[in-house]
């Protein structure tokens, strides 16, 4: 069994640590802030090549596997969890679909520019009143004279409404048991976004409110057979769970260092609170946990690189690691005291930006039903 990285998987983690830390951590507060969608670090990222890492290179992604796109989001998530979860959903929720399920011309037509990080795509399947129980979908599409209506609205949906978001999929109902996906490009008729919804953290990205109001897009917008669209999301759920796996262990860690490099440099009672045995336990038990965070994170990215079954494995990585980035947020803060009640210290948007991690992609009670069918109960 070997722990070590390749020398390819270390030069991605250095090559983005360095980029987090010399051009997002300097703006990550103003962005917070101002609520401003980080463009020009997008554009910077497609530069990188770091937008459509696992997409194959022939269809203008990276060629590279789980465990890069892993450890990439990872050390987004360090320094900030609004440029991460960009990333992560169009690469997860967005461009995945349409690389797994679309067929040859559907790839060679939007897989060029999304992962190449040129546009953004989305993945539409929470619903006003279909969250956790995601089957009971009330959008609809109708076949109709060669062209798919689409009645419905989806909510929550990461990167639809930005000037670069080229396309949404959606799931909708086809018929009465059943589920298909559909792409819906961006400026379709009827297909409407709403403003930029307020949220406690994430608040550089992009959440949206989408509604289809007669929305007609093509007969082959339809990704894969129709009526496969159940099946389809929770593939798509269960790969993303890495992601957002990689999400709670990147917060974690950036917790846990400020946290660190603050008990060095707090003087109380005339040293640093770093020598007081209260606040070193603090510290040990982040690091310990964020060690088993770790080691559920990559198994689980191993595993699909494998192609072996991965949905238990992710569904654990997605449950401890944000209830772990829940703990040590809590603790770091804990240790920073009034100083991390504001705004103006990174901790503030590190606790505010870790709770969605215990909700999004599947709720904490959602994972545990998960795992439990897996464990055969």
């Amino acid at each position: 069994m070997n722990f070590d990285l390749s020398e390819e998987h270390e030069l991605l983690r250095r090559t983005v640590r360095d980029f987090a830390e010399e051009r997002i951590a300097p703006v990550a507060e103003e962005l917070d802030r101002e609520h401003r969608f980080p463009y020009e670090i997008v554009a910077e990222l497609a530069e990188l090549g770091l937008m459509g890492i696992p997409i194959p290179e022939e269809y203008g992604g990276g060629g590279g596997d789980t465990l890069s796109y892993t450890l990439a989001i990872e050390e987004l998530t360090r320094i900030d969890s609004s440029v991460a979860i960009t990333v992560a959903a169009h690469t997860s929720l967005g461009t995945m679909p349409i690389f797994l399920f679309g067929n040859e011309e559907q790839k060679r037509e939007w897989l060029p520019e999304l992962a190449s990080g040129q546009k953004l795509a989305a993945f539409g399947l929470t619903e006003p009143d279909a969250g956790s129980d995601a089957g009971a979908t009330r959008t609809t599409a109708e076949l109709r004279d060669g062209k798919w209506v689409v009645n419905g609205s989806k909510i929550f949906i990461t990167n639809a409404g930005t000037d670069i978001s080229a396309c949404v999929t959606i799931t909708a109902k086809t018929g009465d048991e059943e589920i298909s996906n559909l792409i819906v490009p961006n400026g379709t008729e009827g297909y409407e976004i709403s403003t930029p919804m307020r949220k406690m953290g994430w608040n550089a990205a992009d959440t949206r409110e989408l509604s289809f109001r007669d929305c007609a897009v093509p007969e082959g917008n339809l990704l894969g057979e129709r009526g496969a669209g159940y099946r389809q999301f929770l593939e798509i759920l269960d790969g993303g769970r890495i992601s957002i796996g990689a999400m709670g262990l990147g917060l974690a860690q950036g917790a846990y260092e400020l946290a660190a490099s603050y008990a060095r440099e707090r003087q109380q009672f005339g040293q640093p609170i770093s020598k007081f045995q209260a606040v070193q336990f603090k510290l040990a038990d982040m690091a310990t946990e964020i060690e088993a965070g770790r080691g559920l994170v990559y198994k689980a990215a191993w595993l699909k690189d494998q192609g072996r079954p991965f949905a238990q494995a992710a569904a654990m990585a997605k449950l401890y690691t944000g209830e772990l980035a829940h703990r040590v947020a809590n603790q770091s803060l804990q240790i920073h005291g009034g100083y991390g009640y504001m705004d103006e210290y990174p901790i503030s948007r590190l606790y505010r930006d870790q709770k969605v991690l215990e909700i999004g992609e599947g709720t904490n009670e959602v994972q545990r039903l998960v795992i439990a069918r897996h464990l055969g109960f």
